[in-house]
């Protein structure tokens, strides 16, 4: 019915067009007709399209609007204060404690070395020749001790420079974990948009990788002091044992020479004039 309406206002539109110098109907060109129909569909299917397709732009756009709003509470009921790391203090009465101290606040290896020769009681060389003197066994048990004490101090001083090093960068991190707290918690858009809650995320990954490398640097130094610790352990353990070896090979021989002189003793007592 309404093709038939619309074919009927076109046709009296043609006719009260046509100019009246002529004295008789236009010709009705049916192909030109059709044609036409078929563009006024094609443009009303593609208003149609231009309606829902900015329809749905307005719907996006409202939904990225109402994401990129944080509610207004959410620092207020979430947000936490991190525990910082503090600079060491500690007396200095003889000035022997200020560079271990420097050290573990700076992170110096020079402070350290300062700082370990300082504060640790220093172990003495040998005098020339004293050491040779001594037969083997003693020799290698002198110079296991050494070693030991050795070790001990590079362990300590390079503990010394990592904890240092870990606290003095620690205040940056604090700084860079507050700018990432307070954007978290932003109730600007711009903070709050797809991109920017992206960043912030692989921000606050990089920042946990930092800080479990830290703690990496932490656990790997506490090991180092313990393999020191065993490495003493050990050491007594096998003093020990070397010990009762040499008491096995030279029991023999140190009771027959405590005998023997006994009984030699004795002999000698008994010829004396005054024996009896």
């Amino acid at each position: 019915m309404k093709s038939v309406r619309m074919f009927g206002l076109i046709f009296s539109l043609a006719i009260l067009l046509t100019p009246a110098a002529h004295a008789q109907f236009a010709v009705f060109d049916a192909s030109n007709f059709a044609e036409a129909v078929e563009e006024f569909g094609q443009l009303e299917q593609m208003y149609t399209t231009a309606v829902e397709t900015r329809d749905q732009v307005i719907s996006a756009y409202n939904l990225a609007y109402q994401m990129s709003q944080m509610p207004q509470d959410m620092a207020m009921r979430y947000q936490s204060q991190a525990s910082q790391w503090t600079n060491l203090s500690a007396p200095n009465t003889y000035g022997n404690t200020s560079a271990w101290v420097n050290a573990l606040d700076i992170g110096s290896p020079s402070q350290a070395s300062q700082g370990y020769r300082d504060a640790v009681v220093q172990v003495q060389s040998y005098p020339g020749g004293s050491l040779a003197a001594q037969d083997t066994a003693t020799q290698a048990t002198i110079q296991n001790q050494y070693a030991t004490s050795e070790l001990a101090q590079g362990t300590t001083t390079s503990t010394l420079a990592t904890l240092g090093t870990i606290r003095s960068n620690s205040e940056s991190l604090a700084q860079k974990l507050t700018n990432l707290d307070a954007d978290t918690y932003s109730t600007d858009p711009s903070q709050q948009s797809e991109m920017a809650v992206l960043g912030k995320i692989n921000a606050a990954t990089l920042l946990q990788i930092h800080s479990q490398q830290d703690t990496n640097q932490i656990l790997a130094a506490s090991v180092q002091q313990q393999l020191v610790a065993q490495k003493q352990q050990i050491d007594a353990q096998n003093r020990a044992i070397n010990e009762a070896i040499y008491f096995q090979q030279n029991f023999p021989n140190t009771m027959q020479q405590i005998t023997g002189g006994v009984s030699d003793s004795l002999h000698a007592i008994s010829l004396s004039p005054n024996g009896h």
